[in-house]
């Protein structure tokens, strides 16, 4: 079954093996997540923490491409770097694995176009939906750790060398969760400090420079 999967996409892609391929990019980002929530109620550069992904990216046509991402990082925040004594008092903090899955459609402003000998480079806007898995150091009662997010941001993307192209993406993630710090739902202690806000559900951002491969033929065995 695998020598006729195989055969199948040779198969289809063999009449129109250049353009196809043309189309298709392969690539893996580096960079940091943030977060935003009870612990953390405002962006801050502090709490960067290290990420990573490999991504797979279809471009149809020049304005649209099409992209797949696995993403594997960390967040984390303390209350004693807050400005809030209230929030020092209470003096919590919190560490959180991510695992990430996402599909997103990309809006090329500028036509992203190959071109062997030109400048080639254009700002996009993203939107799409994933799912999200994280794994927090603690957890102190039995929340769902899993959910969908809904991934949005803008990026610059820029053909170095072809077939090589970087990019520089900021995207957010909602969710609907509010536990990613261990802090959220309904209060489960008297101690208002030890409370978060239910109202609000927590947020993360992912930073990221990436790296892709077009490949421009498609060897079949």
């Amino acid at each position: 079954m695998l020598y006729l999967l195989i055969a199948g996409i040779c198969f289809f892609t063999a009449s129109e093996n250049k353009l196809f391929a043309q189309k298709i990019e392969l690539g893996a980002g580096i960079g940091g997540l943030n977060y935003k929530g009870d612990i953390s109620p405002s962006l801050r550069m502090r709490f960067f923490r290290p990420a990573g992904s490999l991504f797979f990216r279809y471009n149809p046509n020049q304005a649209l491409s099409l992209r797949a991402e696995l993403m594997m990082g960390g967040i984390g925040a303390a209350d004693r770097h807050s400005d809030d004594p209230l929030l020092v008092a209470r003096n919590m903090s919190f560490k959180t694995r991510i695992l990430e899955g996402s599909a997103v459609a990309e809006y090329n402003f500028l036509n992203f176009v190959d071109r062997r000998f030109a400048i080639n480079w254009s700002p996009y806007v993203f939107g799409g939906i994933g799912y999200s898995k994280f794994n927090p150091d603690i957890q102190t009662s039995s929340y769902k750790t899993s959910g969908f997010v809904l991934p949005y941001g803008v990026g610059i993307k820029y053909q170095v060398r072809r077939p090589w192209n970087i990019g520089l993406e900021f995207g957010s993630r909602k969710t609907f969760t509010d536990y990613l710090d261990n802090l959220g739902g309904e209060p489960v202690n008297k101690e208002k400090l030890q409370q978060g806000d239910p109202s609000v559900k927590d947020t993360y951002y992912y930073l990221r420079l990436s790296v892709s491969y077009t490949f421009y033929k498609i060897v079949c065995p």
